[in-house]
């Protein structure tokens, strides 16, 4: 559960850092194919193209987050507690609309997020 609870507290901090105040966070879970999938989306200012292939890199932080606190790790703890899951992420993004992350856990009883 505590993996479960690193990855969603990485991905709503991010959401909430990088959208205006007042704006909206949206957040679904669904159950597909044996399959939890959880995604979250933000109005937030995006992440440039360039930046998407490194998000997941420790220490990477995207080139438009100009002075906003952050040390760069949230992702790539975030993809590698999703990884030791047998899971994935997606990200999808455009600049001053918004990201959408795409989380997709498989179910298993050995699972012990």
């Amino acid at each position: 559960m505590k993996l479960l609870r690193q990855i969603l507290s990485n991905l709503f901090s991010n959401c909430l850092k990088y959208s205006p105040i007042g704006s909206t966070v949206k957040f679904s879970v669904i159950t597909a194919n044996d399959r939890a999938i959880f995604q979250t989306q933000d109005s937030g200012i995006g992440i440039p193209p360039n930046d998407i292939k490194h998000i997941f890199e420790p220490f990477h932080r995207a080139s438009n987050v100009s002075n906003m606190p952050g040390m760069g790790l949230g992702m790539s703890i975030v993809k590698q507690a999703i990884d030791l899951h047998g899971g994935e992420i997606f990200v999808e993004s455009a600049i001053v609309t918004g990201t959408i992350f795409t989380v997709t856990l498989p179910f298993s009883r050995n699972l012990n997020i």
